[in-house]
């Protein structure tokens, strides 16, 4: 996707983020799921890729958390505060060093202060966002100057709570709508897509990497 002006981006309709199951999410999320979502093979290669990335020594904010960050072992990183759905799921995460449960759809808003954190992740749940745009506006608050977002993904999810444009969509169509809520959102440069899918009878894993800045593209 070439670089776009801000007044000239396709829309994003209402309908567009319909959902096959409008319930309470807090009622979906209620029940903890202890389980990965991810092949071993993609979790190994999530892990490599958020150990290069994320430097050592940052803050780190992992967006729509579970009981697993997929940050390595080895990486040395300042904090991980843990944004979920799911109390207890967060409670037996040991990366995290601070746990918030919130429903991103109902409030959008990030309960921490500008710049507070020099990376923000979001594994395999971009999917279920409602008001995506609101809530990267806010990620691109709290992220410090030079921050990095990662929004990982992959072809697997409840379809039920997924938004109609992600089930609409095939891995190489999720990364440009991926960059159209960051590109709606405001804020963010140098976006990049990697394919990161560790290879036949493994899970496809992909990841859009963008950076706090004033462009917006995506390579």
């Amino acid at each position: 996707m070439a670089e776009q002006d801000s007044g000239h981006l396709p829309p994003l309709r209402p309908e567009y983020f319909a959902r096959e199951d409008e319930s309470d999410d807090s009622l979906f999320y209620r029940e903890p799921r202890l389980v990965t979502h991810l092949d071993d093979a993609a979790i190994a290669a999530l892990e490599d890729f958020y150990g290069q990335l994320i430097p050592a020594g940052s803050r780190v904010l992992d967006l729509m958390s579970s009981w697993v960050s997929h940050l390595p072992p080895s990486l040395d990183v300042r904090s991980v505060a843990g944004l979920g759905m799911n109390q207890v799921e967060l409670e037996n995460n040991p990366a995290l060093t601070e746990r918030v449960v919130r429903d991103l759809n109902l409030d959008p808003s990030l309960p921490w202060g500008d710049a507070s954190f020099d990376a923000v992740i979001c594994t395999v749940s971009v999917q279920y966002l409602v008001r995506p745009v609101e809530v990267f506006r806010e990620v691109n608050r709290v992220l410090a100057p030079g921050g990095l977002v990662a929004v990982a993904y992959s072809n697997r999810c409840f379809p039920t709570k997924a938004v109609a444009a992600w089930r609409a969509l095939d891995d190489r169509d999720h990364a440009a709508l991926i960059a159209l809520y960051l590109a709606h959102a405001g804020g963010f440069a140098d976006l990049r897509a990697f394919d990161l899918s560790p290879g036949p009878g493994c899970d496809p894993l992909y990841c859009v990497v963008a950076q706090k800045g004033s462009a917006t593209g995506i390579a």
